[in-house]
């Protein structure tokens, strides 16, 4: 029996890439801290939205791999960007699907246009729910 199952019912509007429900039959979850996109000096890293989105990758793919985790464990995203423009949002949504960690944004997932977030100059952050492997 598969860990998770992924789910659109068929009386639902269809997805750009996310499934309405993610059921985690058995095992443990882990709960990420907001990934945020600092390097390893504790800065936001410089050159606006798309470094910033790779460096939140990359710190999220360690933290998972710290756990023994791969993307395709994520049950749960939510994606925050400093920004109040759809079309924006689009273009990081498919950025993040399109990325190495592409499959942790197949789950159930959420993306947020916000004001602000806790870093002075920070324009993005993932927050992840993993399923870890057994």
């Amino acid at each position: 029996m598969p860990r998770t199952n992924r789910l659109n019912p068929p009386k639902v509007h269809q997805t750009p890439g996310y499934h309405h429900l993610t059921v985690v039959e058995a095992g443990r979850i882990a709960y990420l801290s907001g990934q945020c996109p600092l390097g390893l000096d504790g800065d936001v890293v410089e050159g606006g939205l798309w470094p910033q989105v790779d460096q939140v990758l990359a710190n999220a793919m360690t933290v998972l791999e710290a756990v023994d985790a791969s993307p395709g464990d994520v049950v749960r995203s939510a994606i925050y960007v400093v920004s109040d423009e759809s079309d924006l949002l689009s273009r990081v949504w498919f950025y993040l699907l399109d990325s190495l960690m592409g499959a942790a944004f197949t789950s159930s997932s959420t993306l947020l246009g916000v004001n602000q977030l806790g870093y002075s100059g920070q324009l993005v952050e993932v927050d992840l729910t993993v399923a870890l492997p057994g």
